[in-house]
């Protein structure tokens, strides 16, 4: 297995992409603008999209995918499955597949044979794709939100999506072998009450979140705002971890056994 990252930022900009991750080649975990960098023919083989939650710039490219690849996939190929929480799949339907902001690609080409199919989850579900197996892991957010774990024979690859400090979390992780961690930093320490509010993460909360992450394990920030990579990076090198933390970077390939 291996995890291509295709969007890791916090927002837009020349070379910023936001959130998504392609396993293999058929499974995206999220799918921001990042999905944009893939080739039509690599659209063309998407077979399941899990989505964290339901803010834009996590879903933004699921209604855009539909549209590039109705035409391409075989008609004897089942809907691309797109996995999430109740609410997030509600969102969907209400604010984006309703015609207004854009068609129901839940019924296109055919109420029948439409390409998308809506496939709920919840928080603990361990997702069985052929031999590869996904757990959706709690998150707190502003909107109902999860992680995912990519479970792996040598360790796991860790995503917490968009989150708030939380323990539940740690709960899980401490009895999970954690090979590489991806965790979203978006504010600057200075921008703590921001981070609060919108719950995500500053360099200051993000050290006390690692010290709860029981066993040294590669840790890759995510989700930081254009232009503020190395503000936030540098108060991140300035905690005190035991854990290797560096950048996520888009184009980066993480190898998983």
């Amino acid at each position: 297995m291996s995890i291509r990252v295709l969007g890791c930022s916090g927002s837009i900009a020349a070379g910023c992409r936001t959130t998504a991750f392609l396993l293999d080649d058929d499974i995206l975990i999220d799918a921001g603008t990042g999905i944009g960098d893939l080739t039509l023919d690599e659209l063309t083989r998407v077979d399941h999209i899990l989505l964290s939650h339901s803010h834009l710039d996590h879903v933004l490219g699921v209604p855009l995918l539909a549209d590039s690849v109705m035409r391409r996939r075989s008609s004897k190929r089942p809907p691309i499955m797109v996995h999430g929480l109740p609410a997030t799949l509600d969102a969907l339907r209400s604010h984006i597949f309703n015609g207004a902001i854009w068609p129901d690609f839940t019924r296109l080409p055919t109420a029948d044979q439409p390409i998308l199919l809506l496939q709920p989850f919840q928080t603990g579900d361990v997702l069985q794709f052929g031999a590869r197996r996904i757990e959706v892991l709690p998150a707190l957010h502003t909107v109902p939100a999860v992680g995912f774990a990519v479970l792996g024979t040598q360790g796991s690859w860790v995503f917490t999506g968009d989150t708030a400090p939380n323990p539940a979390l740690w709960q899980r992780l401490a009895s999970l072998n954690v090979a590489s961690l991806v965790i979203e930093t978006a504010f600057r320490n200075d921008e703590s009450q921001l981070a609060a509010v919108s719950r995500h993460l500053h360099p200051a909360a993000l050290g006390h979140e690692l010290q709860q992450l029981q066993h040294p394990a590669a840790v890759y920030i995510t989700h930081i705002k254009p232009g503020e990579l190395d503000a936030v990076m540098a108060e991140i090198s300035a905690l005190d971890v035991r854990h290797r933390v560096q950048a996520l970077a888009a184009g980066q390939v993480m190898p998983l056994a």
